[in-house]
């Protein structure tokens, strides 16, 4: 897809409310996908010699892929496959289906590139989650990467919350190339309080115990990501990083979106409630994993998510410590030319 096109069609669907757009979007994909019209790029597009990654003991086709909460339920694998991604994390999803927030919920700032969204973990529920994910073939067989997003429910009171994350790791064993354990959405009340270094260290330990479990009952290995996010200060990420490496985890996803709205003060939709993402959130989450991996190095590699709108935040992202990155509102912004010019410029 050429540049032009896609402003075209983003021209179109702005006129739409948000969460609309995104609704009619992946339906498009999907429909695109049946229909065999998608650019051919699955094993083409997302393969570029010089680009391949290994990391968490999997080998990624390259190190752009596509962050959680564009695909919630996993059911446009392989129409998203199709536009270079070399891996799709999809979810959050949940033990048990819900509803998510009440609508409106998913609010633009046009001028300043950003989202801002309280959607609250609607999702199909693990069960229907792991039969989307299986049906789901072509990127897979073309050598992309999946990774499973979970959450707990929202009425899972935080005390009862290990409980949910082992439901949905059980759920959803094997069915990926990998979990993340999401306890950084600011849309799930209490959720971030999970942050706490005693708290992760508690939630990391048991998941790991059932991860080895898992492994030894099925012969499947599957490495858990945990996902964190921005509002955190220098204390808070040396704290959570010693529980990171004395824990054992495999990969570390920074980061989620931001409460923080100085950045968009005064913008319409600025005082909504909800996670702020896109270009405000850029160098708070460059910062965040600037400092997370001046405690872990590479011995616990880190996926750069947040605010990569161009080729440079891409790149400032890989420099500043990560191994793989993420897009998500730059995807919404730029379409899927965004991911060429990145893997473009990666591979001069």
């Amino acid at each position: 897809m050429k540049e032009w096109q896609y402003n075209l069609a983003k021209g179109m669907l702005f006129k739409l409310d948000a969460e609309t757009a995104h609704d009619v979007s992946m339906k498009m994909l999907r429909a695109a996908e049946g229909l065999k019209v998608l650019p051919v790029l699955a094993g083409k597009g997302m393969k570029s010699e010089g680009l391949e990654v290994e990391c968490m003991g999997l080998k990624f086709p390259n190190p752009v892929g596509l962050a959680a909460g564009l695909d919630k339920e996993g059911n446009t694998i392989d129409a998203l496959g199709r536009l270079g991604f070399g891996f799709i994390e999809i979810g959050t999803i949940t033990p048990v289906a819900q509803p998510g927030n009440p609508e409106p919920r998913l609010f633009r700032i046009i001028e300043d590139e950003a989202i801002i969204n309280r959607m609250g973990f609607n999702n199909c529920g693990v069960e229907q989650g792991v039969k989307n994910v299986s049906a789901a073939t072509t990127y897979k067989k073309n050598g992309g990467i999946v990774g499973f997003n979970i959450g707990k429910n929202k009425l899972t009171p935080n005390e009862d919350a290990v409980s949910d994350y082992l439901k949905a790791l059980r759920g959803c064993w094997g069915v990926a190339d990998y979990v993340t354990v999401n306890i950084s959405s600011p849309n799930t009340p209490g959720l971030r309080d999970l942050q706490a270094a005693d708290d992760t260290a508690r939630l990391l330990a048991e998941l790991k115990t059932e991860q080895e479990r898992l492994m030894a009952e099925t012969g499947v290995k599957m490495p858990i990501a945990l996902k964190v996010a921005p509002d955190m200060g220098g204390k808070q990420i040396s704290d959570l990083s010693k529980v990171f490496l004395d824990g054992g985890l495999e990969c570390l996803i920074a980061t989620n979106t931001t409460i923080d709205r100085d950045v968009v003060k005064g913008k319409p939709n600025a005082d909504e409630a909800g996670g702020l993402s896109g270009a405000p959130v850029t160098e708070k989450s460059t910062e965040v994993i600037k400092a997370f991996y001046s405690h872990l190095g590479d011995n616990v590699p880190i996926i750069g998510v947040g605010g990569i709108m161009s080729e440079q935040d891409a790149q400032d992202k890989l420099d500043a410590g990560a191994k793989l990155i993420q897009l998500y509102t730059g995807f919404i912004y730029h379409g899927p030319p965004l991911v060429q010019k990145i893997l473009a410029s990666l591979n001069k």
